[in-house]
């Protein structure tokens, strides 16, 4: 659909996610990527304590050939044939998640995916993304053109020297920020620049993700065909919206934030017409971290399968199982879905941000206490 990562993994899996229980109304949508390193085996629950002992480079713009580099990555994802296995593994406060997926991409055309859960079936069969043209290509581990753009407004870019991910030698580029911490490295195929392994760090260097697709084979190596599966529904989503269609929501009481916490910048946005209103995706990131806001007039019902109920900086929402990177809650009427590739930290600042009805009672409390206040300033009361 949109250029940009998907932000828990591919479209069957945030179908299953975006079945918000809305009355009469099903919420599907889909988003971006993230996570393991050249080991190609799944981490631990304990989390790398580093990426490296890479010297944070002294304050300076971002390097033309790293840059260069990571466009061209963008590019190798859309226009090369491939097939491979991508493993995403996260580590936050929230607990750790492995997911598995096989894909097989063919050269400005459809990707196919089939998705595993920490090694248990997400969904049985394999599945046809969105993306059927090459138009909106999702990319491999998280790197599009867009993103690419975003990355170096917002990080120093720089060339880290030639090394090796699965068996295959690659270029390195890193991406620091302005404190002088490492806040990614991305190993790129040498010969198709095509990325191979992607880790991402906190500011004290502890691993948030990490993401290889290993066992990559190209077009000429005779790539094994794309096994038959059920397309993703239609969707009728259009085209991105503009800048100036996006500002025209606002004045239609849509919410349509210019950015979120943690530096997030709206990026990209579609709608859709189901047959209970209009869904609004919006999609935000920094380069790296990647957060797609849904929007849809209505209230959740009151029980949601698969989402278990949960507190977050005082506020009630429910969160998706297991991996809890999906949240859904309603408020004044609309109801929003967050679905987040990004630390728990960031997460919660964004929910935090975004509008949530007063809990059960507290205009009941505060009228007792407006009571209580006049009471001090009526000596009658």
């Amino acid at each position: 659909m949109f250029a940009r990562r998907r932000p828990v993994r591919p479209a069957s899996l945030l179908a299953a996610v975006l079945a918000v229980a809305l009355p009469s109304v099903l919420l599907t949508g889909c988003s971006g990527s993230a996570g393991v390193s050249s080991a190609q085996e799944p981490a631990s629950s304990a989390a790398p304590a580093s990426g490296g002992t890479s010297a944070a480079p002294a304050r300076r713009a971002s390097s033309a050939q790293a840059t260069r580099l990571l466009t061209q990555a963008a590019q190798a994802a859309v226009l090369t044939s491939y097939q491979g296995e991508e493993i995403v593994s996260h580590w936050d406060e929230g607990g750790d998640s492995v997911l598995m997926s096989d894909i097989w991409h063919v050269s400005g055309g459809q990707t196919v995916t089939r998705t595993l859960a920490g090694g248990t079936s997400a969904s049985g069969e394999p599945y046809t993304s969105s993306d059927t043209d090459g138009q909106w290509p999702e990319g491999v581990l998280g790197v599009t053109t867009p993103l690419v753009r975003l990355l170096a407004a917002n990080y120093i870019v720089s060339y880290a020297g030639a090394g090796s991910a699965d068996s295959r030698a690659v270029q390195v580029v890193e991406a620091w920020r302005a404190d002088g911490s490492l806040a990614a490295k991305f190993w790129l195929d040498d010969a198709t620049k095509l990325p191979l392994e992607r880790e991402v760090f906190d500011s004290v260097s502890h691993v948030l993700s990490e993401d290889v697709f290993i066992d990559v084979r190209f077009a000429n190596q005779g790539p094994v065909p794309a096994p038959a599966g059920p397309a993703d529904p239609p969707t009728p989503w259009a085209a991105p919206l503009t800048a100036s269609q996006l500002i025209a929501l606002r004045a239609q009481g849509w919410l349509v934030p210019a950015g979120l916490p943690g530096g997030l910048s709206l990026f990209t946005g579609g709608q859709t017409k189901t047959s209970t209103g209009t869904v609004l995706d919006l999609g935000y990131s920094d380069g790296l971290s990647v957060i797609s806001v849904f929007e849809q007039r209505g209230k959740l019902a009151d029980k949601l399968a698969g989402w278990q109920r949960i507190t977050l900086a005082g506020d009630v929402i429910y969160a998706a199982e297991p991996d809890q990177r999906s949240l859904t809650w309603s408020s004044r009427g609309m109801v929003y879905t967050v679905l987040a590739d990004a630390p728990a930290q960031t997460v919660d600042h964004v929910v935090g941000t975004l509008p949530h009805d007063a809990p059960p009672g507290f205009w009941k409390r505060m009228s007792r206490g407006l009571s209580r206040m006049a009471s001090w300033v009526n000596p009658f009361g």
